[in-house]
């Protein structure tokens, strides 16, 4: 995995980024911005990510660390919109979305997971530059 995001870096100049709280822990997990690898509907994207160690959760950590990214996703990088996906039943992740300010869009059969697999089934979010800027306290 670290290979795939370094090569990410190479050809993109952004990506996941590694998440350290200095003083308690040299990793806990990644957040940041990455081109969606397959093609479907909505492609091509750039999708907003996290995955933290389940020792951190519930601590805003994801959501604080993603908002730096949409922030660096829109203000530095230009993007018009970001999206997010997961599978349906990982409530945690799409409350992190909700309160990113992202928006539900659809339901999608993911093509890189086989048919008839239990988290085939994925929702997609979204949040345009407008949005978010519109989102931002003043």
């Amino acid at each position: 995995m670290f290979g795939r995001i370094e090569e990410h870096f190479k050809k993109h100049g952004y990506g996941l980024w590694a998440v350290e709280l200095p003083g308690q822990s040299p990793f806990i997990g990644f957040i940041g911005l990455a081109e969606v690898s397959f093609e479907t509907s909505f492609t091509p994207c750039v999708e907003i990510g996290w995955r933290l160690a389940r020792s951190w959760w519930g601590r805003g950590l994801a959501t604080e660390g993603a908002q730096a990214a949409l922030a660096y996703g829109f203000q530095h990088l230009g993007l018009s919109e970001i999206v997010s996906l997961t599978v349906p039943g990982n409530t945690r992740s799409r409350r992190v979305m909700e309160k990113l300010g992202m928006r539900y869009a659809e339901d999608f059969e993911h093509p890189r997971i086989e048919p008839g697999h239990p988290l085939r089934r994925h929702v997609l979010y979204r949040l345009t530059r407008t949005e978010w800027i519109f989102n931002q306290p003043s």
